[in-house]
């Protein structure tokens, strides 16, 4: 029996459909993401993550600011991004460079951002945008 216009028509729709929602579902997966495990954390804001290509990644937080380690309170803002991230995989995203040559990413950790739970749980303040750079005036909504 030859298919009719409307199987036809439905199994377009779903690939189509299909489609879509994978696409939805993984927002921040795009060429410039990176999926791996974190293996050191610097500060409060600085990680390295090591991809499946055993290539290190040296990360910074996007539209966050902490303390370094030898500031006030600059070990705890530190220990919550290891609590937060060391030793699990993670997704980064982002398509800016600092000046040291670190990229400015977001990092996701089992569907949690590590960026915003930094400032939510006052270890990091927001950055402010610096004219020519790091652009988080919309953060973390871009």
């Amino acid at each position: 029996m030859p298919p009719t216009h409307y199987s036809v028509l439905a199994a377009s729709a779903t690939k189509y459909l299909l489609i879509a929602l994978l696409t939805c579902a993984f927002p921040l997966v795009a060429a410039d993401t990176i999926v791996g495990k974190v293996v050191a954390v610097a500060d409060g804001d600085t990680l390295t993550v090591l991809d499946a290509l055993k290539h290190q990644h040296k990360i910074r937080l996007s539209g966050v600011d902490a303390p370094e380690g030898g500031q006030a309170f600059g070990k705890p803002s530190k220990q919550a991004l290891s609590d937060c991230a060391f030793g699990k995989q993670a997704m980064v995203g982002g398509d800016k460079w600092d000046r040291y040559g670190r990229r400015v990413e977001k990092l996701m950790v089992n569907g949690l951002y590590c960026n915003l739970r930094q400032i939510e749980h006052g270890y990091a303040e927001v950055r402010r945008c610096r004219s020519g750079r790091e652009n988080s005036k919309t953060w973390p909504l871009d």
